[in-house]
């Protein structure tokens, strides 16, 4: 009988194992030989220990950088499964890509997770229910619809989405069977490709002036570092909601201030720069801004579909199949 490769699993805390694992557990464990605890840490000889003789790193939020000195006491790796969104963001991928390590990630079930919370804030936005919700706490009586909330409802609503990413796709997707227009802004995804989503393709400055909602879905990187700024929220139109679940530094909060403060724009905020906020902040008691923390993302059971995710790569490995979510580096072959 074939020894199972051995794997090591590192993140924090530790309990995201369990919850991530827990349902697929005797799964796991016919797969591969799972060995000693989860790591927190690479630096002590316990973790070098078990590090030397992994074959797959199962990986999650709050694994140790696996760098090229990590790499290098880990002389038997082939493999890295991330439970996140891209591997990238606990290993050196050139380095691994270099020494024939194979990597992969469950951004997909990650994706789905962020997508549907985002459609359901859009559809909660274009009904206006936070403002509903005040006026019917503060008044506890009848609330007259017809005349207090006739600026309500999603039919004929504008959407607009700034990024193409895997998130930004599906939520396109999730919008299909509705009455809403979809505008998309990305300057690396064809006018075809967009099309082929149900959305439109637009230039960024007519998005911002042309949409009821505005979704952001773009990474964080030194381009889209404060992409919504001044200029942008000038361009918002009376009464548009901005919902941001990517990255708070895409927002220049400073520039959005005085649009909110004076309410003139809504903001659905599940990211921040800084995050958390100061507890001071004017946003947080600010009506018309909604902050949740960071919960857009797999949370709770939702980690067992990103658990799966990593299970279903682990088989595809020990069957010598190739991942599916295999990641190409850029600039590397």
């Amino acid at each position: 009988m074939t020894p199972r490769p051995r794997a090591v699993i590192a993140m924090n805390p530790p309990a995201l194992a369990d919850n991530l694992f827990g349902p697929h557990r005797a799964r796991l464990a016919s797969l591969v030989d799972v060995r000693g605890d989860v790591l927190t840490e690479f630096d002590s000889d316990h973790a070098r220990t078990l590090l030397a003789d992994a074959e797959i790193l199962l990986a999650g939020w709050g694994c140790p950088q696996v760098d090229d000195a990590v790499l290098e006491g880990m002389p038997r790796l082939a493999a890295v499964i991330f439970a996140g969104g891209a591997a990238g963001a606990v290993l050196d991928t050139v380095e691994a890509v270099r020494r024939g390590i194979v990597f992969t990630n469950a951004g997909e079930g990650n994706a789905q997770a962020v997508a549907e919370y985002t459609v359901a804030t859009i559809v909660l936005a274009g009904k206006r229910a936070r403002y509903a919700e005040q006026i019917y706490r503060r008044g506890r009586a009848f609330v007259d619809r017809e005349a207090e909330l006739v600026d309500t409802g999603n039919f004929g609503r504008t959407v607009g989405l700034v990024g193409a990413s895997r998130i930004g796709r599906r939520v396109a997707q999730l919008l299909i069977p509705t009455d809403v227009r979809v505008l998309v802004y990305d300057p690396y995804v064809s006018a075809e490709e967009v099309h082929a989503l149900g959305a439109q393709k637009v230039a960024l400055d007519e998005l911002l002036a042309a949409s009821d909602i505005v979704s952001l879905h773009a990474p964080a990187s030194a381009e889209t570092d404060h992409m919504i700024g001044r200029r942008e929220f000038a361009l918002l139109r009376d009464g548009a909601v901005i919902i941001n679940t990517a990255r708070g530094s895409l927002i220049d909060h400073e520039a959005m201030r005085p649009h909110v403060r004076d309410g003139r724009i809504d903001a659905i905020l599940d990211v921040t720069e800084p995050e958390p906020l100061p507890a001071d902040d004017e946003l947080w008691s600010l009506p018309n801004v909604t902050l949740t923390p960071h919960i857009a993302g797999a949370t709770g059971n939702e980690l067992h579909r990103l658990g799966r995710d990593v299970v279903d790569e682990v088989a595809r490995y020990v069957a010598g199949e190739a991942f599916i979510g295999f990641e190409r580096v850029p600039g590397v072959v």
